[in-house]
């Protein structure tokens, strides 16, 4: 398996360096620019395995998980284990993010990318792993 800081390295040039605005602006309303930028977020991993499954992966879930936002869902999903009183609901946490309104906007979007940052990071580790 490649080394970690290589797979954060190919992550990060391919997420945000070779994402255009174009690409950002629009991979969440239309299934094509999200799939140019799961092209590109690919291309760095070339440089850690060339199993075409694994790169299959990296790149398919990329697409998915960035057109869908869903870390947001997840985010929801997860503020769901705290007790009843305490639980967002989906129709006063879908505009911030998966979080509740009193959470800050900026605040719910930085922890959004940490979380889909992270679900990123694991499935390109599990891919690296068992089909690198």
């Amino acid at each position: 398996m490649p080394d970690p800081l290589l797979i954060l390295l190919a992550h990060l040039a391919g997420d945000y360096v070779l994402q255009s605005h174009w690409m950002a602006d629009e991979k969440i309303q239309r299934w094509w620019p999200a799939t140019v930028h799961g092209f590109f977020y690919t291309l760095p991993h070339l440089f850690l395995t060339n199993s075409l499954p694994a790169l299959a992966v990296i790149g398919g879930t990329h697409i998915l998980l960035d057109r869908t936002r869903a870390a947001k869902y997840i985010i929801w999903a997860k503020n769901q284990l705290a007790p009843v009183a305490s639980r967002p609901t989906w129709s006063e946490s879908a505009d911030n993010n998966g979080f509740p309104q009193e959470v800050p906007h900026g605040l719910a979007h930085a922890l959004l990318i940490v979380a889909d940052n992270t679900i990123h990071l694991a499935i390109n580790v599990a891919a690296l792993y068992w089909l690198g």
